[in-house]
This record gives C-alpha cells, structure tokens and sequence, in this order.
C-alpha cells in the first residue's frame, strides 16, 4: 500500500487522532517502561503521591514532613489512581506513576490532530498529531512522572477545542455542543495540574485572534457562565479544602514562594537569555526539525488563512511569554509545540487537499538543520557511553549505542535526503519512524544502562540482594542516609528515610538499622560510631555520579554486626 493511500486510511474521522495518540504512546512506552526514577522532579511528585497514599490524605501535598506548595493536586491524583489500580505505594513501582505522562502526551497528539483536521483538512490533522507525537520532548515528558506531559494534552485538547469553534465560524465543519464542553473541561482539570497556563495560553490565543480579525463574536459561542461554573465546581473544592487545611500556607507559598521568583528572576539557577527556548527548538522537536523552515515559510505566506492564523495567535504570544520570563527550562514551551506541528502540516498539505510546494531553499535547510541535529544526536549518544559506560558490558552496550545512534542519524540524513529529493511526504514518514526507533532505544536501552548516573537505583537493588531493604521486613526501619539526600532514594527506601548526617547514621547503627554513608561524612560517621562503642559493617559499597549536581559520589552500606548475622540466617 502507498504512502499516501495509507494517509487518507488513517486520517478519516476518529482513526486520525487514534493514530497519532498510538504515535505518541509507542515514543513514550520505552522509557516508561526501562527508564530508573529520574531526580529530582520525577521522584517528589512521585514520592508526594505515594505519602497521599500511605497517608489517606488528598489534600495537603507534602514530601516526607515537608509541605510541597508548589503545584496543585491534579497530577497527584492522577497518578494516585493510576497506583491503585496497577500497583500498590509500598512497591515503588515507578511505571505506575507515570501512566498519566502518557496518556497525556497521547491525549496531545489526539488533540492536534483533531484541532487541525477542522482547520487544514483530515490529511493534514494525521500528519500533525503524528509529528507532535514522536518530538523528543513531548515523548520524553511522556515518561516522566510529572505535570508538563499531563499540562500539554489539557492545553492542546482545550486550544484544539477552540480552534474547532474559529472554524466553524470561518467555513469550517460545524461543531458538536461537546466542543464547548470539551474547552472548559481541559482549562479546568489544566489550572488544576499547574495553575494559569492553560487559561494563559487560551487568553492570549483570544486576544491576538479578536485584535487580528477585528471581532470576537464568535467567543460567546463559549457560553462563559457555564464554563466559569465547570471551572469552580472542579477546581473549587480542592482549593477551599487546601486553603483550609494549611491556613491559607499553600497560596502563599504557591504563588510568594514559587510563581513570584520565577517572573522576578531565574528561579533555582534555571535562568536563560532571550531566546533560549527557540535555539533549542531544533533539538527538542527532532524529527521533525526538517519541516522547521517550511512551517515558518507557510506561516507568513498563508496568514491570511484561518487555521494559519490561529496556529500563529496560539504559537507566538506563548512563546514570547516565555522567552521573556527569567526562568527557562526546557519544557515550558511544550503547551506551544502543537501549533509547529500544524504549520509544518500545512507546508505539507493544502487545505483543499493538495501538495503544498516547497522551494529549494527551503528544502535544503530543512535538509541541512535535520541532518545537523541528527549527528549531533549521535555523537551526544557515543559522548555518554564514552563517560558513563561500564567496560564489562561494554559489548552489549556499544550495539545498543551504535543502534541508537545510527537511528537518531539516519532520521536527519534520510529525512533530509528524501526532502531534497521532493518526496516530502515520505521524508516526514522516514524521520518520524526512524526518530521514534532512535529515541526509544536510547530511553530502553542505553540511558538506562549508564549504571555510574542511577545511583539511587543501585543503591535500592545493593540494599535488596543483602536483605536489608525495609519493605522485606528483615532489617528494622527506616533506613538513614548521611551524605547524599536525593529524592529518587527517598521514594526508592520508603517515606520515613532519613536524611540527616552522620550522628544520625550512628544512631541507625546503634538501634540496628541499616546506614549509607557518602565519603565526604565517613570521618564523622566513624567518629560518631566510637563515641557511641559501637560497631558497623560494610555491606555494599555504590560509586556513580550525581547528575543533579555534577558530582561523584561513593556511597557505602552500614549494618550493625547483629543484623547482618540475622539476616544471614
């Protein structure tokens, strides 16, 4: 069967968001699978829900003892129910967590395809959702417990809802009373997952398309007093309850202890210049960094059209939101990566159905900045071996790197190839199945394996294979750490983990709990120990590197005499 008789297959009806939600849960399901707990945001979400949990309670979002107003509840809950249902808290079960990552990045891949078909035609939906799906961040957030994945699918679902509406009043297919319902419903359960994104990026979309067209009629079809009231009634309670349960403590540190630093500077070291967001684009959006500059092209040469125009009013004002707020990371943009997707599908696709053609410099840069971050991909794959590959399985691992990067290089190079040779069409299709090969063996096969940066991880199975692990129920808990406080141990060692220094190591070993030591606290930890005319054992002994920090680590486990003469037995 030919490309293009595939397209028009897969792109009628309810079968083009499906195949791009499919796109988006093949990219994530690797890494969701194989990936470790990641620090340090993975595992306090996580960690947060876990204590929900264990705890019985829903409201107040804490990390051990420590209240965590930073977000809403929303993600909590999701993943709350996503551990009840497939897993239990006390396992530890990473994957469970982060089964609402991935349906929300397939809900956004569903959601582009559905916006776009309305605007640019069903071909030119299935080639959109398909390309927002298989991007290197949204596939990557997709298995990361946390908000940023989730927040993508509600945004787009609630833009794609909106952008239905402009077209109906612009020509396109009529819309179902759903729509509207669907718009209100995603703003409410976004502002529930992370506060004003959702209803910023909606407001400015608004705002631009109303100053841009010189009428905003069409937003009444909204019916705003029934939206507002959906809006209370999902997110009102969890606040009133927060605001009672804390004193109002949440909002202040919500909004004076986290919104506030970010818009004055750059929050937690996490600053960037004007601009940041864009120079990482290519990267962040491979594969399909070939159909960059022919969706910028078709952006300026097609404003005048409809869906181009919403694509523009949604894109641009997000993003200089964020290139002009001090704090930048990576992700921020990513509630923006959907209107890419639907200019890079209109340079694809005409919206009466026809091939929309391309000039050959614009061909060639596509071509040039594909193959460009390909390598560059690459070579970053061979660069972490080189660093953190473990010379015993050096064979193993050298076959899944070369496979991987040969993958990620080939996406460039036969994308680009193919593009020049005015086979768009099938340049998109190559890039994307070879981008989602090459991002989901590094995120199976190779990151995991770079044993010297999960030390959390091996730490957890060092404490398992000598039966001193406190779900086993053999040593007493919980376990104290002195030296090395990341989250990801927290959640892999259980809620009550301490995280104190070396007095309070010595004090585990007195009462006949196990102790890690990082070779910074080893000289106080031994003094402390012979104050106290006690003994410790060496069990195991972890070296790795702290990503979060940059630093080595070497961390060893203590276990008093006694204890390791039981738990032999």
């Amino acid at each position: 069967m030919s490309l293009e008789r595939t397209l028009e297959r897969w792109s009628g009806g309810w079968r083009g968001p499906a195949f791009a939600a499919l796109i988006a849960f093949l990219a994530g399901l690797p890494g969701l699978i194989a990936m470790p707990p990641l620090d340090r945001d993975e595992s306090r979400f996580a960690q947060a829900t876990s204590q929900m949990l264990e705890r019985d309670d829903y409201v107040v979002i804490r990390f051990q003892d420590d209240p965590r107003f930073k977000k809403p509840v929303g993600i909590h809950w999701m993943q709350a129910v996503s551990v009840s249902a497939l897993s239990r808290p006390e396992a530890r079960e990473i994957w469970a967590y982060r089964i609402p990552s991935l349906a929300g990045a397939m809900l956004a891949a569903a959601a582009c395809a559905w916006g776009a078909g309305a605007l640019f035609g069903a071909r030119a939906g299935v080639l959109a959702g398909a390309m927002l799906g298989a991007t290197f961040l949204l596939s990557t957030e997709a298995f990361i417990a946390k908000t940023d994945a989730v927040l993508a699918g509600m945004t787009t679902l609630a833009l794609a809802a909106l952008a239905r509406l402009y077209a109906a009043r612009n020509g396109g297919p009529p819309t179902s009373p759903l729509t509207v319902w669907a718009f209100w419903a995603a703003v409410a359960v976004g502002v529930l997952v992370k506060g004003p994104i959702t209803p910023m990026v909606a407001g400015l979309t608004m705002l631009l398309l109303a100053v841009w067209d010189r009428r905003a009629g069409w937003l009444a079809g909204l019916k705003w007093w029934w939206g507002l009231i959906v809006l209370l009634a999902v997110v009102g309670p969890w606040a009133g309850a927060v605001t009672v349960a804390t004193d109002g403590g949440f909002w202040t540190e919500a909004v004076g202890g986290d919104l506030a630093p970010k818009l004055a500077g750059g929050h937690e070291t996490h600053g960037g210049p004007f601009g940041y967001h864009t120079l990482l684009t290519p990267i962040l959006a491979f594969p399909i960094t070939l159909l960059l500059p022919a969706a910028a092209v078709a952006a300026w040469r097609h404003r005048a059209e409809p869906g181009v125009r919403f694509a523009i009013a949604w894109l641009v004002p997000t993003w200089l939101v964020f290139e002009i707020l001090p704090t930048k990371l990576p992700h921020y943009t990513l509630p923006a990566y959907a209107p890419l997707a639907w200019l890079a599908a209109r340079a694809l696709v005409a919206p009466g159905g026809g091939g929309e053609p391309m000039g050959p410099l614009v061909r060639w840069l596509g071509a040039g900045l594909a193959t460009v971050v390909g390598l560059a991909l690459a070579g970053g794959v061979f660069y972490l071996l080189s660093l953190y590959a473990d010379p015993s399985d050096a064979s193993m691992l050298l076959w899944a790197g070369a496979a991987t990067a040969a993958s990620l290089a080939s996406a460039g190079l036969v994308g680009g190839w193919l593009l020049v040779a005015r086979a768009p069409v099938s340049a998109l299709a190559a890039a994307l199945i070879l981008g989602v090969m090459g991002h989901g063996l590094l995120a199976a096969a190779v990151a995991p394996s770079l044993e010297p940066l999960w030390v959390s991880a091996r730490l957890e199975a060092a404490l398992e294979r000598a039966r001193l692990l406190p779900r086993q129920g053999i040593a007493e808990a919980p376990v104290e750490v002195a030296g090395y406080a990341e989250p990801s141990l927290v959640f892999a060692l259980g809620s009550d983990t301490g995280l104190g220094g070396a007095e309070e190591a010595a004090r585990a070993i007195a009462g006949e709990r196990p102790a890690i030591v990082e070779r910074r606290e080893a000289e106080a930890f031994r003094k402390a120990l012979a104050s106290r005319g006690v003994r410790a054992v060496e069990v195991a002994r972890i070296r790795g590197v702290n990503y979060s920090k940059g630093d080595d680590v070497d961390l060893r486990v203590y276990v008093a005499p006694e204890v390791l003469e039981e738990v032999r037995r």
